[in-house]
């Protein structure tokens, strides 16, 4: 979708896939924020639900031993989160897996949801990313996502349930299997995350395409397809269904 304002400007709309307890999602998200800020332009960002462990539980239990059995033990763990903490401290990010406890992430991604129709999904998410990281919060937990909806004055009125399934199943029809997932107006994708750079000349590259595009449709011409293909831009750092590349 792009909007015109006046006769030059557009705004960009970017779809976010990812999950709040993935670790480069929480960098990819801080990264695309000093993206849009350097970017000379308008951007709407829209998040979208992804779950790296649908089956997930959310019983309090910590994150790191629940890594190792997967993972091949605790050394293997503690290589591959120390390898994010590191990319994580370079964004002035803190991951603290000592303290983070696994969780099933639907219901932070229904908070989610009725924070972004208040025009406050950005704010959610971050602060769904600090609990889980920083502050040893379980995501998963009614009374921690309560306190937040207090905190931010939302009201739950319970709705949302069926809204974030449709759109999981969505990214399932995209073929997304990794995130965090760049959309840029339904069409251009950019995976992983990605540098600052990497993430304002995106921008700039599907504003022009864009710009080029709706100037030369003609009157009737079928609109493009909402796929994830057409991306000019490599892989970044991402985590899939199997845990993270980190």
């Amino acid at each position: 979708m792009v909007r015109f304002r006046g006769r030059l400007e557009l705004v960009v709309k970017i779809e976010i896939f990812s999950d709040v307890v993935c670790p480069w999602c929480y960098i990819g998200h801080a990264r695309l924020k000093k993206a849009v800020q350097l970017f000379d332009g308008e951007v709407e960002v829209v998040h979208r639900p992804f779950q790296l462990a649908p089956d997930a539980v959310s019983n309090g239990e910590p994150l790191l031993p629940s890594l190792a059995r997967k993972f091949g033990g605790p050394a293997q763990v503690e290589q591959m989160t120390r390898r994010v903490a590191q990319a994580a401290a370079e964004d002035g990010l803190e991951l603290d897996f000592e303290r983070a406890i696994q969780a099933n992430t639907f219901e932070a991604h229904r908070l989610i949801w009725l924070a972004q129709r208040a025009g406050r999904g950005a704010e959610a998410a971050e602060w769904l990313f600090r609990a889980h990281f920083e502050e040893g919060l379980d995501v998963g937990d009614p009374a921690t996502l309560a306190k937040l909806a207090a905190e931010m004055g939302i009201t739950d009125t319970g709705e949302g349930a069926d809204e974030v399934r449709a759109e999981l199943a969505r990214a399932r029809d995209l073929g997304i299997s990794g995130v965090p997932l760049f959309l840029f107006e339904g069409q251009f994708a950019v995976s992983g995350a990605q540098p600052v750079e990497t993430l304002v000349a995106a921008l700039r590259e599907v504003q022009a395409r864009t710009a080029i595009a709706t100037a030369q449709r003609a009157p009737g011409d079928a609109a493009a397809q909402d796929t994830g293909q057409g991306s000019a831009q490599g892989d970044g750092d991402a985590c899939d269904d199997g845990f993270c590349a980190v």
